[in-house]
């Protein structure tokens, strides 16, 4: 293949045109060969999360892909032939840097690996940092496609990797690329699949429940950004995961989230508030939360779970949906559930949430909002009233019935 020279990235009206762009926010960069021919064409965008060490603790830095960043010739190629790989590298900033590794078999293309390099002296994001100079992490990807057709992803992908969380948006990735432009077909990420549909057998196969451990603690999360307190959650986590393990028997595992033994963190934006939970029994869970703007009104978005099963077929795990609609409550208000609510995330994932009460984007004075009651608690609330309605209908049933036949033994005598 030619040497590369003409990586470069489109202007956007033109990519409008080709209706090539998904969203406004997005980015599109195109590497080409010598021959002026496209070989990678990569549109998105990304958003990243970085927790940095100051000498007053810990800090969360939240930063997205800028608008003005661009391929970087020098360190993009259309790779050659038994020598090397096609490769993608953003540059922006003062110091970062986003490159893609794609690798090839014969029927598929994947990113074989994400690199990411980002700059600690640069005190306009990363104020008082302790240490100076850049730093590069290397992520592994779920990116992959069939040859002659393009990745696409609508659903949020985060990568999570010590102390970075870098998030792609409406992606969509090709390499390889035979035609010069993106292919009509695509490949779907399997967050975009819908949940499947549990078709009705006649003989259901059902998995044996691990024993159940005792209720887990309650404990108060909050996530702080730049401009104060974005989250405070009080609540129990339990989790249900649901395998097949090295003997073909199928089980549920109960996971229960200590949190003595986690540790917090967590992201700001205008946009998304994030709680990530790193502990003894998972790797990593994820609670995503989101806004409706026209309704102003917060949500449980979506919820990540990286984890592994020694005894499982499979020991490594990985469950994510970024469709859900939980935990809602108007922004400014909290959220508040006293009965256990069950989340189910995936077929074979879902939470189980006790005592839950919970505030998302705006927090004022670091204390709950106005409370709006879950439906659960408010139809337990009915019980009790239905009862005792009951029981004062039946009192009184029996306090006329009582009355109409003392009065009915009185009429069979007359005075003398």
């Amino acid at each position: 293949m030619a040497s590369p020279g003409g990586a470069r990235r489109w202007q956007l009206p033109l990519l409008l045109l080709l209706g090539l762009v998904h969203g406004a926010s997005a980015s599109v960069f195109v590497v080409k060969n010598g021959n002026g021919t496209a070989c990678i064409m990569a549109d998105f965008s990304a958003s990243f999360l970085v927790n940095y060490e100051t000498k007053n603790g810990s800090k969360v830095a939240h930063f997205d892909l800028p608008s003005d960043a661009e391929v970087l010739n020098s360190s993009s190629s259309c790779g050659k032939e038994n020598a090397s790989e096609p490769r993608l590298m953003i540059a922006f900033g003062r110091g970062y840097s986003l490159a893609l590794n794609f690798t090839r078999d014969k029927t598929h293309y994947s990113v074989q690996r994400l690199s990411f390099t980002y700059n600690l002296s640069d005190t306009h994001i990363f104020s008082d940092a302790s240490i100076e100079g850049t730093q590069t992490l290397e992520f592994s990807t779920d990116i992959r496609a069939d040859i002659d057709k393009k990745y696409r992803c609508m659903s949020r992908n985060p990568m999570h990797k010590n102390n970075v969380t870098i998030t792609l948006h409406d992606a969509t990735i090709q390499a390889y690329l035979s035609h010069g432009n993106f292919s009509k077909e695509e490949t779907r990420c399997k967050e975009d699949e819908p949940s499947p549909t549990i078709a009705p057998s006649p003989k259901p196969t059902t998995p044996s429940p691990s024993p159940a451990p005792e209720n887990p603690s309650v404990f108060k999360y909050n996530v702080t950004g730049s401009n104060g307190t974005c989250l405070l959650a009080s609540m129990a986590l339990q989790l249900n995961i649901t395998y097949e393990k090295k003997d073909n028997t199928t089980v549920t595992r109960v996971v229960n989230i200590n949190p003595n033994k986690t540790s917090i963190s967590g992201s700001c934006s205008p946009r998304a508030v994030t709680l990530e939970l790193r502990g003894e029994d998972v790797h990593l869970l994820v609670f995503s939360f989101g806004m409706n703007t026209s309704s102003s009104r917060f949500f449980l978005q979506g919820i990540q779970l990286n984890t592994t099963l020694p005894d499982a077929k499979e020991p490594a795990f990985k469950a994510a949906n970024n469709s859900l609609r939980a935990l809602q409550a108007a922004v400014g208000n909290s959220y508040k559930c006293n009965a256990e609510e069950n989340i189910q995330v995936t077929k074979a994932f879902s939470v189980n949430v006790f005592k839950v009460w919970v505030q998302a984007f705006k927090v004022t004075g670091d204390e709950f909002g106005s409370v709006e009651e879950c439906p659960l608690d408010e139809n337990n609330m009915l019980i009790p009233i239905a009862v005792g309605g009951a029981l004062a209908g039946l009192v009184l049933v029996v306090l006329i019935a009582y009355l109409v036949g003392r009065k009915r033994s009185h009429a069979g005598y007359q005075t003398i």
